[in-house]
């Protein structure tokens, strides 16, 4: 009975634990985030991957370009690792109102899901990351904040079976 107890407290400790802040919160905040607008033309970002004891692993920087036809966007990247390593991703959003969109890319898995208020956007999406040849699905909760209408600040948790795995840290410039 008392191990029944204790197991049912863990459960409840970790679904709680894992609950997250609305975006919703950030509504009244300035400047105004619309990925539509900061993601539109040419942009630049700096940033850096830790690992889950908070140990910088590498440095990147990304070269994107984002076009927009109304609610439907398409947002190029163009990564270089300190490591030399280089990748491309392309992101296809779709928004069904103002402040909600989905997103896909060719190494998500299933769609991504994201919002605006305020000064901010949310998205979370399964990534799937190769790690010395073996690939591995690894959740990501973005959030990123304009700070002003040229920079934004990314901070992702990156996470396995619930548990962190690792931060992705980004600075952004729009162009």
């Amino acid at each position: 009975m008392k191990l029944k107890k204790i197991s049912i407290l863990m459960s409840l400790g970790f679904l709680l634990g894992c609950s997250s802040i609305n975006p919703k919160i950030y509504s009244n905040n300035s400047p105004k985030m619309d990925i539509r607008n900061y993601l539109n033309g040419p942009l630049e970002a700096q940033g850096i991957l830790q690992d889950r004891s908070g140990k910088m692993i590498k440095s990147f920087t990304v070269k994107m370009t984002g076009t927009w036809q109304g609610n439907e966007g398409t947002l190029k990247e163009n990564f270089t690792f300190s490591d030399g390593k280089t990748d491309q991703r392309t992101w296809e959003i779709k928004f069904s109102d103002d402040n909600n969109f989905t997103a896909k890319a060719h190494d998500t898995v299933g769609i991504a899901t994201g919002q605006q208020y305020g000064n901010a956007f949310k998205m979370d999406y399964v990534l799937k990351i190769d790690v010395d040849g073996k690939k591995y699905d690894i959740k990501l909760v973005d959030w990123i904040y304009l700070v002003d209408e040229k920079t934004a600040i990314n901070v992702s948790k990156m996470t396995k079976f619930g548990f962190t795995v690792g931060t992705l840290t980004i600075s952004f410039k729009k162009l």
